[in-house]
């Protein structure tokens, strides 16, 4: 057999390397601004100039700033979570799982805004205070939509929208809904962890108390891991939930008490006692009783 001839490397012509390279036409079309900017997609100039402090202190855009941010937070937190809702009610736990996870990441950023709001000495607080007026965190209206979709229901806590119009009219809607935790409830008994109908079905306004039937029936998944994984994930997901929520809630307490002690909130709320109290509030209250009989 003729033994295979040996092929020489082509030579490299640096003409053609050259051609390959980007031409000055080239960096100047890169260089021309696209159809949409960063700028206009994301809406810079709307976002930038939406801070207008009115006190004249240094201080005030940081506290605009960081209120802001949250802001915009717990808007992506009601995103996630309503879309986690619908999925869990349609038995498809896995985007739902990994949306609920991401709103714990959430928490996450929430908390550390208030690391850095806590840079703000009391006496620093003092001097931007009354610009405030009567506003107050009390009166976020997302917040209020956060804790109603994950289970918290308080009708009296509405009269704070009352005259606000379509934000009123969205929260009494969403009073009325099932929470993201309602949701779980029913998915245990179409899994078939038998529920009564009492436990599934109800006023969803009203505040829900803790449920021996719903404790006995997540005992049941929590016994029977292999069984029931997703469930147990989602249970698992639900409790660093609402531990996440719970250390906001506790940063948010302890960054007030620094700044202004005791004095009553902005909005005509105790102040730190009024925020003490909410951290004895759970809003999956069976997830963490069940503990104690695994």
């Amino acid at each position: 057999m003729a033994r295979a001839a040996l092929r020489r490397p082509k030579r490299c012509n640096l003409k053609d390397v050259a051609m390959s390279q980007p031409g000055d036409a080239d960096l100047i079309a890169a260089a021309r601004p696209p159809q949409m900017s960063y700028g206009q997609y994301l809406g810079l100039e709307q976002l930038l100039s939406a801070q207008t402090p009115l006190s004249g202190e240094h201080d005030e855009l940081l506290f605009i700033i960081i209120h802001q941010a949250s802001e915009l937070w717990l808007k992506l937190c009601l995103h996630e979570l309503t879309a986690a809702r619908a999925h869990i009610a349609a038995d498809d736990l896995g985007p739902a799982l990994k949306m609920i996870a991401r709103v714990s990441r959430i928490q996450g950023q929430l908390i550390q805004s208030w690391d850095v709001l806590a840079t703000m000495t009391p006496a620093d607080y003092s001097r931007i205070r009354p610009s405030l007026g009567r506003s107050s965190g009390f009166q976020s209206y997302q917040y209020r939509a956060l804790e109603f979709a994950m289970g918290a229901r308080n009708r009296d806590l509405l009269a704070v929208h009352e005259g606000a119009g379509e934000i009123h009219d969205a929260l009494v809607e969403a009073l009325h809904q099932p929470s993201l935790y309602d949701e779980a409830i029913r998915l245990l008994h179409r899994r078939g962890v038998s529920l009564p109908r009492a436990s599934r079905e109800r006023d969803f306004s009203i505040e829900r108390t803790a449920d021996p039937a719903v404790e006995a029936a997540w005992l049941e998944v929590y016994r029977n891991t292999e069984a029931y994984w997703d469930l147990y994930d989602l249970a698992e997901k639900l409790v660093d939930l609402e531990y996440r929520f719970q250390q906001w809630r506790f940063a948010h307490m302890k960054t007030v008490e620094r700044i202004i002690g005791h004095k009553p909130g902005t909005g005509g709320t105790s102040g730190v006692s009024y925020l003490i109290r909410a951290l004895d509030k759970s809003f999956f209250p069976e997830l963490i009783a069940v503990r104690s009989g695994i």
